[in-house]
């Protein structure tokens, strides 16, 4: 158990965690200059790098040899597919796989 100033010690550093990474973007970059264009490039590929990682990290466990055969997850990818194309809505498609995948690990399981 932290004592109060240890406690105030780590909420102060967390503070400051997040004040600088929210405000050095705008430092590094100001609105007058343009932006490098690295920082554009990562921009426009960290985000499908990003989700791809997730899904490797998401995948690492299932196994296709055992009960219930990566069931759950591939029809929880399918469905996150479907409805986003068809919604174009990432709230509506991850939530709602999210419940789906939850409900077939109950059933299948």
């Amino acid at each position: 158990m932290l004592s109060t100033k240890d406690s105030l010690i780590v909420i102060g550093i967390i503070v400051i965690g997040t004040f600088l990474t929210r405000v050095l973007p705008f430092l590094l970059f100001p609105a007058h200059k343009e932006t490098p264009k690295f920082v554009k490039y990562l921009g426009q590929v960290l985000p499908y790098s990003i989700i791809g990682m997730l899904i490797v990290y998401c995948l690492k466990g299932v196994t296709l040899t055992t009960k219930p055969y990566g069931l759950p997850e591939f029809i929880a990818i399918l469905f996150i597919a479907f409805i986003h194309n068809l919604k174009r809505n990432t709230l509506l498609s991850v939530g709602g796989a999210t419940v789906l995948y939850m409900i077939l690990l109950q059933i299948m399981v």
